[in-house]
């Protein structure tokens, strides 16, 4: 005798299968209004950052776009030693030991601050917030992505707590400070990091006005 189909099993089985299948509501992404270049030079001007916004590049594992400035003696001073920008971090490590401390090259950069830009606040605080240790940091954001709750619950309290500014880009990309940076933080001294991260941005920097790295 055949068994009968269990037609309960297979009724629940079916509607899954085609509750899976309904199409969901896609949220289109959030877009940049400029390039990152673009919005980084109208955030620092609106920060009243003076210096060169370099492009963005990887620091420590992090989108950046800094602003700083050459110190000008000290280059000199450096191309004639004969010591152009060094990246190599196991060197500079050595840099802060006592016993190299006082024949290490002095830092050749002047970084005004630091600017993560992102689609999303979550993305540019986790580039941000490193660099915030050592000196002016901000984040620049597209203006839809500060109009929601989970921005002013969770976003603004945690900039306001590392000192953060938020300059954000309307979709003409105008830009707005929506939150002025400094804030009670405590600024780390001169350590390995800071020595590699200014000696990266040097380096950026001679790439950037061409100017000469070392003497022959």
């Amino acid at each position: 005798m055949a068994a009968t189909p269990n037609m309960e099993s297979s009724t629940v089985a079916g509607g899954a299968k085609r509750s899976r299948s309904l199409p969901s509501r896609v949220v289109p992404p959030i877009e940049l209004p400029a390039s990152v270049g673009e919005l980084s030079r109208k955030a620092a001007a609106l920060l009243g950052w003076n210096g060169i916004v370099l492009p963005e590049t990887t620091v420590l594992g992090r989108k950046i776009c800094v602003v700083a400035r050459l110190r000008t003696d000290v280059h000199a001073e450096r191309i004639a030693m004969g010591m152009g920008p060094v990246i190599d971090r196991a060197t500079v490590d050595t840099w802060t030991w006592p016993e190299l401390a006082a024949t290490a090259p002095a830092p050749a950069a002047e970084i005004i601050g630091v600017l993560a830009v992102a689609r999303h606040w979550r993305t540019a605080m986790a580039s941000a917030v490193p660099f915030a240790r050592y000196g002016e940091a901000a984040m620049v954001l597209p203006s839809p992505a500060v109009l929601t709750e989970d921005y002013v619950g969770n976003c603004l309290p945690r900039a306001r707590a590392y000192g953060l500014g938020i300059v954000t880009a309307d979709p003409n990309a105008v830009a707005d400070l929506d939150l002025e940076g400094h804030g009670e933080r405590m600024i780390l001294d001169e350590d390995p990091v800071s020595r590699l991260v200014n000696e990266i941005v040097y380096d950026q920097l001679l790439r950037e006005t061409e100017l000469p790295a070392e003497v022959d």
